[in-house]
């Protein structure tokens, strides 16, 4: 989920309007609503202070509300809880071992996902049963969903949220 979608998340769970928030930010008059207007639409990007100020104010770790860096745990784990903003994605435990789940009541968010899920652990036990090698695998995985045979991916249309934080993570690395 970009920066944008995440202020705008916070903002409404903490039952607060755009003006409000810019206020207490320190943007007066007019400039209160639009500056946030604009950080949400993503026409600009708030600074680092900025977002710690914001932080405070929604009670969350800067880190909640940045694009999560992937490459260290604690940006993976921030990039989990914006799955379970998103998509319903849960934690729990199943014969004393964690796992992720699929909230069914997420409606048809839960059945896309669940599609493609299905789709990704059907390759998964087909490696693990020796009927495909790894590196057919790993082309399955990397060139998903080209070479998905089970159907399953022409009823989702990407999420924009998840093609905003993959292209902003990538950005990233190559800054």
């Amino acid at each position: 989920m970009a920066i944008g979608k995440r202020i705008r998340f916070f903002r409404n769970r903490k039952g607060m309007t755009q003006k409000q928030l810019g206020e207490m930010l320190g943007f007066l008059g007019r400039t209160s609503d639009v500056r946030i207007a604009q950080y949400e639409s993503e026409s600009r990007t708030p600074k680092s202070d900025l977002v710690k100020e914001m932080a405070q104010i929604f009670d969350v770790s800067p880190r909640a509300i940045n694009v999560p860096n992937i490459d260290s745990y604690i940006g993976l784990m921030h990039t989990l809880f914006a799955l379970e903003d998103m998509y319903g994605l849960k934690i729990g435990e199943i014969d004393g071992e964690l796992c992720l789940r699929l909230d069914k009541s997420a409606g048809t968010t839960y059945s896309s996902m669940f599609d493609m899920f299905h789709a990704w652990q059907e390759q998964a036990a087909r490696l693990e049963r020796g009927e495909i090698t790894k590196e057919e695998y790993d082309q399955w995985r990397y060139k998903y969903p080209e070479l998905d045979t089970s159907g399953q991916q022409k009823k989702v249309i990407p999420s924009q949220e998840l093609s905003d934080l993959i292209t902003a993570s990538l950005k990233e690395e190559s800054e």
